[in-house]
């Protein structure tokens, strides 16, 4: 898959089918149209292609920031899995909040060849959102390329969206937004330096450090997988706000079950399988400890029941 971040650099002799949007978290909906587009575009001999923005261009806009559900890196290899010829990833700022919709798609067509553009039916682009669906189909006449309206794919009578999977994780229902991605949600980053209070518990946790603009669960108990490399662990992580940290920091914690490795510095990646309970404060020691071996074996019964599960499905 060639990945671009310079339109002026390129200029493909081969057609070209393209869609183009913020697709972060390439969820369910997402692969739905990418997969059609794909498949039309390989059967006329061209080439699929995505067009994709970073920041959002709703932080550019001044509107309310989303926050991620993936980085950039995260989106370009779930892209790759679908098998597009070629991703675009544009940043969005000022100067191209202010170009038109006539201009932008111009230079898709010089330089990308675009013949179709398949886009979702409230899609619209370029200053002022000018570019509609009506008004992309007059450009398409004038330029040479055709516009192609996907439906939106349902779930529960809603189209899924990164804006309802957002609500889910703020809600703590991670096993709603693993249905509506079509993988589980996750978080990765590199585990730092923690407090070490629940070593000293008897009970070693990873302290993961993600970036800022991350959507992150609401806080408590999950069930999760722990991914080292190409291994993957059971787990069980809190979500939370840290005692006596500046702001009450919210902190991302796992331990990992049925192992005692040192991974300070390494890079980790949390998939969230389910809540298992909402952060509290205890009353003494015993009452947390008691609590923790209760969270640890709730989340290897429920855990161990997901990979029976898994298994039955293949």
């Amino acid at each position: 898959m060639l990945v671009i971040d310079d339109l002026t650099q390129v200029n493909l002799a081969q057609e070209t089918v393209l869609t183009i949007g913020a697709f972060d978290g390439v969820h369910r909906g997402h692969e739905y149209l990418i997969r059609q587009l794909v498949k039309a575009a390989h059967e006329s001999d061209r080439l699929a292609g995505l067009i994709t923005f970073h920041p959002h261009p709703d932080v550019v806009l001044a509107r309310r920031p989303p926050l991620y559900l993936t980085t950039p890196g995260e989106k370009v290899a779930l892209l790759e899995r679908l098998h597009l010829d070629l991703v675009t990833i544009l940043r969005f700022d000022q100067e191209m909040a202010r170009t038109s919709a006539a201009d932008f798609i111009a230079m898709l067509c010089r330089h990308l060849h675009m013949v179709e553009l398949w886009v979702g039916r409230d899609f619209a682009l370029g200053k002022n959102r000018e570019g509609d669906i009506p008004a992309l189909r007059r450009l398409g006449t004038k330029l040479g390329f055709t516009v192609h309206v996907v439906e939106p794919l349902p779930a529960n009578g809603d189209p899924i969206s990164s804006t309802r999977i957002r609500m889910l994780l703020r809600q703590g229902n991670v096993r709603e937004a693993a249905r509506l991605l079509g993988r589980y949600p996750s978080l990765s980053g590199q585990v730092v330096a923690s407090t070490k209070r629940k070593r000293h518990l008897g009970v070693p946790t990873a302290n993961l450090e993600v970036r800022a603009e991350r959507a992150i669960p609401a806080d408590g108990v999950y069930a999760v997988y722990a991914v080292l490399g190409d291994v993957r662990y059971p787990a069980v992580a809190n979500i939370g706000r840290q005692p006596g940290s500046e702001n009450h920091t919210r902190t991302i914690e796992t331990h990992i079950l049925d192992f005692d490795g040192e991974i300070y510095g390494f890079d980790l990646v949390i998939e969230f399988v389910e809540r298992l309970r909402p952060e509290r404060q205890f009353a003494s020691t015993e009452e947390l400890l008691a609590q923790i071996r209760e969270d640890i074996r709730a989340a290897r019964e429920l855990l161990a029941a997901e990979e029976r599960d898994a298994k039955m499905r293949r």
